[in-house]
């Protein structure tokens, strides 16, 4: 399961107003401040990128798929798996559905020996794990 915004910020409102025992004071209230904190600045750059990642994400999907048209009309029909009301939501779902279409494209690639559709998807892969990258806050030292 992938959690999503909502559901991480609602965890970390719990963990946060939850009252710590006795024996959990000192070194485990501090330690799960900080994991709220980092869960926190990883759920803030999300947000800020997330829908434009997506919609970047589902249309380079869709293009590759459509070029992929020679191994089946399921490809060619990928440019009709619109974006919906582009909420994340929205967007997650026809991005599950073009990735599930991608990785069936891939096999019939590699199975067909197509080296230049193999090397383009290969390309995307990789950008769309770029795109999706968040950076951990650097670690402060204890003190």
């Amino acid at each position: 399961m992938t959690p999503t915004v909502p559901e991480l910020l609602v965890g970390c409102a719990t963990a946060l107003s939850a009252q710590p025992n006795a024996e959990d004071a000192g070194l485990y209230t501090a330690t799960r401040l900080r994991t709220v904190a980092t869960l926190n600045v990883l759920i803030a750059q999300e947000s800020a990128v997330g829908s434009a990642v997506r919609l970047w994400e589902n249309s380079a999907l869709r293009s590759l798929l459509g070029a992929g048209g020679k191994y089946g009309q399921e490809f060619a029909d990928a440019r009709s798996i619109g974006d919906g009301d582009c909420s994340l939501a929205t967007l997650d779902e026809a991005n599950a559905r073009l990735r599930r279409l991608l990785i069936r494209l891939h096999e019939a690639v590699e199975a067909a020996g197509d080296q230049k559709l193999d090397r383009e998807i290969l390309a995307l892969y990789r950008q769309m794990a770029e795109r999706r990258e968040l950076k951990l806050p650097a670690a402060r030292p204890a003190t």
